[in-house]
């Protein structure tokens, strides 16, 4: 017996691994290939700067692309699920690592995901700087795969959002719209268009929207009081999580909803408080703006051609 009888191909490993290290992009760092990653670090524009990591994957979306035959988009959702929580709390995005498994080593597969990876670091403006990708063939299923990543960011600590302690009723929260459905609910939504065409299937791959750029500009501005990524568990679940316990959100519920929420709400014939409990609805990003600095805010992302809505704001808990 040799270990490729056994379901696992070093040589295959080893030739991916190279062409990851092939890659010629800024986001790609030369260190690919050792056994730790990292990038030279210039705090010099830190006083106290504090470091933050997330963990994600992109969960049931990747049967979606297997349904597809298509992965060149599902690695930009795996670094948008990650440095999109980053960004929320004021931080950029410095380093990102993947892990992918599978059942067998899909060469061609495999180095469609990592093109996906590569574009997002890219638009995130982090690097990646190293991996692991396991080939189990007794875990996994020949065609099958997983995604997970993790990143890690810089903040001054003065900086980190949300700011509780100046959050009051009445402030308002407006919107980053998304791309469609990102990366959540992909549960309920593929079991609700189960029997729909693939062209619909299709806006469920669109990728998740990476929203570091806006975020870091904002911020920094001190405009913000907080923000709030909106994955599974809808707008209220996470809003909820950078507010102080004596407030809550309301939402108007009156901006345009993308088509696909639609579709999937009557295909599944699913009550609207469960799409809302789910999903989105069309809301990327949610921001806590001071009633007292609305103009300025507004003028802000004028200036910057940043798209914005508002779509709620505080009262009391």
């Amino acid at each position: 017996m040799d270990y490729r009888s056994a379901g696992v191909d070093i040589e295959k490993g080893d030739r991916f691994a190279r062409f990851i290290a092939s890659l010629r992009s800024p986001a790609v760092s030369s260190s690919i290939g050792g056994f730790s990653g990292g990038i030279p670090l210039d705090v010099s524009r830190y006083k106290h700067p504090l470091l933050l990591s997330t963990t994600d994957g992109v969960g049931t979306k990747l049967l979606v692309a297997k349904r597809l035959r298509k992965y060149d988009t599902i690695g930009i959702d795996l670094v948008a699920m990650n440095v999109n929580d980053l960004a929320v709390c004021g931080a950029q995005p410095l380093t990102f690592l993947d892990y992918i498994a599978c059942g067998h080593l899909n060469e061609s597969l495999l180095e469609d995901v990592i093109r996906g990876i590569v574009a997002g670091c890219e638009q995130a403006g982090c690097t990646l700087v190293g991996g692991e990708t396991a080939e189990m063939p007794d875990l996994y299923e020949e065609n099958d795969i997983d995604l997970a990543g993790f990143c890690v960011g810089l903040v001054e600590k003065d900086e980190v959002l949300p700011r509780l302690q100046d959050m009051q009723e009445g402030d308002l929260i407006y919107a980053l719209p998304s791309s469609g459905i990102h990366s959540n609910g992909l549960s309920l939504a593929r079991k609700a268009l189960e029997k729909a065409p693939d062209s619909i299937w299709e806006e469920l791959l669109i990728p998740t929207r990476i929203y570091v750029s806006e975020l870091m500009l904002l911020s920094r501005s001190g405009l913000l009081l907080g923000a709030a990524h909106i994955t599974g568990g809808g707008l209220e679940g996470n809003v909820l999580r950078v507010l102080p316990k004596t407030l809550r959100p309301r939402f108007f519920w009156d901006w345009e909803v993308p088509p696909i929420f639609r579709t999937i709400q009557q295909e599944g014939n699913i009550h609207p408080e469960e799409m809302r409990r789910v999903f989105n609805m069309g809301v990327g990003i949610a921001m806590i703006v001071s009633r007292t600095k609305e103009e300025r805010f507004l003028q802000l992302t004028h200036t910057h051609q940043i798209y914005t809505f508002q779509i709620g704001d505080l009262v009391r808990g």
